[in-house]
């Protein structure tokens, strides 16, 4: 899929996650979404997304285990969409290579409305309940 496939025509939100099945990530970023995604779409978001540096098949499992059926999983296996979009770390010192900062986006279009980029270590702005009351 195209960052253009995903943008053109629609607003979606579009959080980033340092890896599927990490702590945070499972504990309470996906779940997040998973749970206010009702409320997301009622303020008018089109589409919710998840991306990661993982590949398909561990983003494919990983929505399916945490029963994200409202939740686009898209797999930047790569980190190409993290670097073009100047969100990428290096998280070598974890083992785990270049990855994706946490962070959430909300695109109108193709067009960046706001971007809630978190600190290292943090889990606050980028949450589904910061971004809600912030649409």
């Amino acid at each position: 899929m195209s960052a253009s496939d995903l943008f053109a025509g629609k607003r979606v939100v579009l959080f980033a996650v340092p890896g599927a099945y990490t702590p945070t990530c499972s504990a309470k970023h996906l779940p997040g979404f998973k749970e206010h995604s009702a409320a997301l779409k009622a303020k008018g978001v089109d589409t919710i997304a998840c991306t990661s540096v993982n590949d398909v098949f561990v983003m494919d499992a990983w929505g399916k285990s945490q029963d994200a059926d409202d939740v686009v999983m898209l797999a930047d296996g790569n980190g190409a969409f993290a670097k073009a979009v100047e969100l990428e770390m290096d998280a070598s010192g974890f083992g785990m290579g270049m990855r994706s900062q946490r962070y959430a986006m909300v695109v109108n279009d193709g067009t960046v409305e706001q971007l809630f980029v978190e600190g290292p270590g943090e889990f606050k702005v980028s949450s589904a309940e910061h971004v809600l009351d912030n649409l």
